[in-house]
């Protein structure tokens, strides 16, 4: 019986050893994946940047389940045709509360640079279902056309086509026609604003609020220092897909200083709906989307700036794993919620710089997430290998 002791002891040091020193392993790999060509990033950011660029996530990839929160469900979802001016229909979804309205309408304009396979309202899933739940409202995920079989005007005309089609049915719906609001990211964020300056143009319908989450709001050849710095596409956005996006969205040189495509390049942009306007630190777009949101403020808009330090372009679409998108997902929710309660004062521009963390706790919680997922990414990666 001793010797069975005496074997089980070596077996369980082992063990112990072969963890700690796997763990070592872990944290030195995420560690070194978090020095990256621009700088040093947080571990979260680190492991999700190496998942990326080693095709190691997949759009239709679940959530681990130690990472996510299940519920009841309080919305239902269907896909919907949408008519536009032409007479043709664009794909839809959307998300409406179960319980009895009227309930506010969101329309969101998903990123994707414009151009096929680059993004569309299945690819925004999970950020369209959380805006429906947190704001208790109906949200509708727009299918625009896009480059290049359709390019400028065909996205716009058709977001803004969808605006007017959602307002016309809205009691029918189960919506209020008086509390509407567009909301968009990348792309979609420069989708969403225009659709404001044409509602305002055409006295179209009433804008609540817009929500523009890391916008493009300029074709222009501007040399912002954030182009200049994370243009190379390790942080998801490269400035060779930007040039593309714009050589097929707008083929017409002429068009790259219009209103309807440059926004921040716009004479007047007084008149528009309270913004609020999310960037993030490693981000080409970062400085055009603040310089777009102190525009709007030196013309009278409400206007609410944050950037997010520490994560790259599209991080909300990670709100699941990424503290940081959760808590920029939440704001969005919190304003758009704000702004359909009561309109938004104005106040003089700041940009409000969010570092992270706040608590001890969440920061452990953060690191011990980011070195869970890095021992995933590091097993894949190792099982890759036999495959």
């Amino acid at each position: 019986m001793k010797i069975v002791f005496e074997k089980l002891g070596i077996w369980m040091m082992v063990a112990s050893l072969g963890f700690i020193v796997s763990s070592l392993c872990v944290i030195l790999f995420v560690h070194y994946w978090a020095h990256t060509e621009a700088g040093k990033v947080p571990p979260k950011t680190a492991v999700l940047l190496h998942a990326v660029h080693h095709n190691l996530v997949t759009p239709d990839m679940k959530v681990p389940n130690f990472l996510s929160n299940s519920g009841v469900p309080r919305f239902t979802n269907e896909l919907i045709d949408i008519p536009v001016s032409d007479g043709s229909t664009v794909e839809g979804k959307m998300y409406r509360p179960i319980a009895d309205g009227p309930h506010p309408i969101i329309l969101y304009y998903h990123g994707g640079a414009f151009m096929e396979g680059y993004g569309s309202i299945h690819t925004h899933d999970n950020i369209v279902r959380a805006l429906a739940s947190r704001t208790n409202s109906i949200v509708i995920a727009v299918g625009y056309r896009v480059a290049p079989q359709h390019p400028f005007p065909a996205a716009i005309e058709d977001s803004y086509d969808a605006l007017v089609w959602a307002h016309h049915y809205a009691e029918e719906l189960g919506g209020d026609p008086t509390k509407i609001a567009v909301v968009g990211d990348s792309a979609g964020g420069n989708i969403a604003t225009v659709v404001s300056l044409m509602a305002r143009d055409r006295n179209g319908p009433p804008i609540t609020a817009q929500a523009l989450l890391y916008p493009l709001t300029t074709f222009q050849d501007i040399e912002f220092d954030s182009r200049m710095t994370y243009d190379s596409g390790y942080y998801l956005l490269s400035r060779s897909v930007m040039l593309r996006a714009r050589d097929t969205y707008t083929p017409d040189e002429s068009m790259w200083i219009h209103a309807y495509t440059s926004p921040l390049e716009a004479e007047d942009l007084y008149g528009l709906p309270p913004a609020l306007v999310i960037t993030a630190e490693f981000d080409p777009l970062r400085d055009e989307g603040e310089a777009y949101a102190k525009r709007l403020s030196e013309h009278g808009v409400p206007v609410e700036t944050i950037r997010y330090n520490g994560v790259m372009h599209g991080f909300i679409s990670f709100y699941e794993v990424m503290y940081r998108g959760n808590h920029g997902l939440a704001q969005t929710s919190m304003f758009l919620r704000s702004a359909f309660e009561e309109d938004p004062s104005y106040q003089p521009y700041h940009l409000y710089v969010y570092d992270g963390t706040t608590t001890r706790s969440t920061k452990i919680r953060d690191q011990a997430e980011a070195y869970a997922i890095g021992s995933f990414l590091l097993g894949k990666q190792a099982l890759s290998i036999f495959e």
